[in-house]
């Protein structure tokens, strides 16, 4: 079990449950969340490579719904293989990938929404490619930590006298 604290005697505020068995009936919840994901990014990036759009190229192509060029649809080929891969790994494997990746969409999403109508927005985002970043992130992170990260309640709450008690 691993434990965060804020401070060298600081109470545990979040659990991350590292003992999980392989054949644990979460796994498919991480394996679902991982290779649903996987497998639109793999169609999104290579629709957009089909369509030859430049590498950085920042007009209107759209694949899916989602604006794209070279550069995006290459990334999105990785990080779906990767989640595919972890999909098939299962376990606690896939279940760290969704909240690594998850993390990293909402970050970019934060990243874009920034860049926006700049000379940054290198990955032609527009404002549905940001809002697809956002969800994702949180959806992968949802199915990542789902039955793995729970609060550390103190044991004179109510709730955790509740869940406790017998």
């Amino acid at each position: 079990m691993t434990t965060l604290h804020a401070g060298p005697h600081a109470r545990p505020r979040v659990k991350l449950d590292d003992h999980l068995p392989v054949d644990h009936r979460l796994s498919r919840v991480y394996r679902f969340s991982a290779g649903s994901m996987g497998v639109f990014l793999l169609a999104f990036g290579a629709l957009g490579l089909i369509r030859r759009i430049g590498f950085f190229d920042t007009g209107a192509n759209t694949a899916l719904g989602l604006n794209t060029n070279g550069a995006l649809s290459v990334l999105s080929l990785l990080v779906g293989g990767v989640l595919l891969a972890a999909a098939v790994r299962g376990g606690n494997t896939a279940s760290t990938v969704n909240m690594m990746l998850g993390i990293g969409f909402l970050l970019a999403g934060f990243a874009f929404l920034f860049a926006l109508d700049s000379r940054f927005n290198f990955l032609n985002f527009r404002m549905q490619n940001v809002l697809f970043s956002f969800a994702v992130g949180l959806l992968l992170m949802t199915g990542g930590m789902y039955g793995r990260v729970s609060g550390g309640l103190p044991h004179d709450n109510p709730y955790w006298r509740s869940r406790h008690s017998g």
